[in-house]
């Protein structure tokens, strides 16, 4: 027998009382988060904040001070855009229940959401990918290396 149509609107009424509050500390969540990642030569630690905007750069060691000008800004855009896709993918994972159907209210489909769209194609990439590029023989070089056009080799 199906449930009478008060029972399931009661049901559907506390479900979404239950995501709003979720929602609204997901987002207090979010509006506090914040990562930073070292570049993969060391010599630059960047922060972004919950938007993705950069907060912070440290150059570390005073190893930029033996860097060309063009291998320092390599250095931190890679470690801003890996903090970046962190954050992305932070934002990502915490949202996702959101999306999901419910299992209390059959009606409650859920959505799909096209994160690729939203942070980029690198937000759906493995970890792997992200921080090394290989080489004709097989080895891993930095990405800042990548971003110089330098192969690594002497």
């Amino acid at each position: 027998m199906t449930e009478p149509l008060e029972k399931r609107l009661e049901k559907a009424m506390a479900e979404l009382q239950a995501a709003q509050e979720a929602v609204a500390r997901t987002e207090r969540e979010l509006r506090q988060a914040s990562f930073a990642v070292l570049s993969s030569d060391r010599a630059v630690r960047a922060t972004v904040g919950p938007q993705g905007e950069l907060s912070g750069i440290e150059f570390l060691e005073n190893k930029y001070r033996d860097m060309s000008p063009q291998e320092l800004a390599a250095s931190v855009l890679e470690a801003a855009n890996a903090a970046r896709l962190k954050m992305n993918r932070h934002v990502m994972k915490a949202m996702a229940p959101f999306a999901e159907p419910s299992s209390n209210v059959p009606e409650l489909k859920g959505f799909e959401l096209d994160w690729e769209r939203i942070f980029g194609p690198e937000v759906l990439r493995d970890d792997a990918e992200d921080t090394a590029h290989t080489t004709r023989d097989g080895q891993a070089t930095p990405a800042w290396r990548d971003a110089l056009g330098e192969d690594g080799e002497d």
